[in-house]
């Protein structure tokens, strides 16, 4: 069977990343290796971490174990807030490629913002910016980010993020947020894109995997709710990370190249918006992550 040619977007400095990658949020480092070993025999060439998942380490195991080429491999992690301020970013990186085992990461983030100390959000960014200067990162980005706190964060900033995580899926289309990224040329990147948050926190029956318009649209394509949310969000333009440590659902979610939505069935998906953010307010104080601090490599 040949493999599917997959997508790729290419950042505001050139560099290409897949329209899909590997999530491992809430991935517990017992399981990360097998399921990124899964994902890249699979067809996966894109994995997204983060220093606060506590599974750097067994991400870049994986990598290693594949037999892939490193230079074949998007690798994506994320500074946490308690390492943000210049040197104490610059430190981070060595932190999280330390535990990567690689010399230069592909994409590396800020993963929230500091809003109450917003200064060292800033100075977190530049060190980012002197790292891609210096080669060790590819390109730089931010997660989380409004676009009131967008529009904060540019004037401060010499390089344009590349990519802005954020939450997104049917029942949170970020409308807003969207536009803001697009106008600033930044790819908009969704986490818990096909509303994994929704079913996690909220109630079965307003799960996205059980949504009618969602079921019946899979239906129409012989495809499942999440395959129909993964093209949605391509068709539109955004780079998607699901996340799953079953190998099934990781080739399931990889299997999304060979149909496409209507524009119909686009307008339907956009209007399931219900406006209702899963996640935590980025433009409130998170006390409660300062309590998380970042080990050593």
């Amino acid at each position: 069977m040949n493999e599917p040619i997959v997508p790729h977007f290419t950042l505001d400095n050139g560099v290409e990343i897949p329209a899909i990658g590997l999530g491992v949020f809430q991935t517990p480092p017992a399981e990360t290796t097998a399921a990124v070993l899964a994902a890249l025999e699979t067809g996966y060439r894109h994995i997204d971490t983060a220093a606060a998942y506590g599974n750097e380490r067994e991400v870049g195991e994986a990598i290693r174990r594949s037999g892939i080429a490193r230079a074949e491999v998007i690798i994506e992690t994320k500074l946490w807030v308690t390492d943000y301020g210049y040197d104490a970013a610059l430190h981070a990186f060595d932190k999280s490629a330390g535990k990567l085992g690689v010399d230069v990461i592909d994409l590396l983030l800020l993963h929230q913002p500091r809003v109450e100390d917003f200064a060292l959000t800033v100075a977190a960014y530049r060190a980012l910016e002197q790292l891609l200067a210096d080669g060790r990162v590819r390109a730089i980005g931010i997660s989380n980010f409004t676009p009131a706190i967008l529009a904060r964060f540019l004037p401060e900033v010499a390089v344009v993020p590349a990519v802005n995580q954020i939450e997104l899926h049917p029942y949170f289309t970020q409308v807003a947020n969207l536009a803001a990224n697009t106008a600033a040329g930044i790819l908009t990147q969704a986490w818990s894109p096909i509303g994994g948050i929704t079913h996690y926190y909220g109630a079965e029956a307003t799960s996205t995997f059980t949504d009618q318009t969602l079921v019946s649209i899979g239906q129409r394509h012989g495809k499942t709710p999440a395959q129909v949310m993964l093209r949605w969000h391509i068709q539109q333009g955004r780079q998607v990370i699901p996340k799953s440590t079953r190998k099934a659902r990781i080739a399931e979610n990889f299997d999304i190249f060979d149909f496409s939505l209507t524009d119909d069935e686009l307008v339907s998906i956009d209007a399931l918006d219900k406006g209702v953010r899963g996640g935590p307010d980025p433009e409130q104080p998170q006390p409660g992550f300062l309590k998380r601090p970042i080990p050593e490599a």
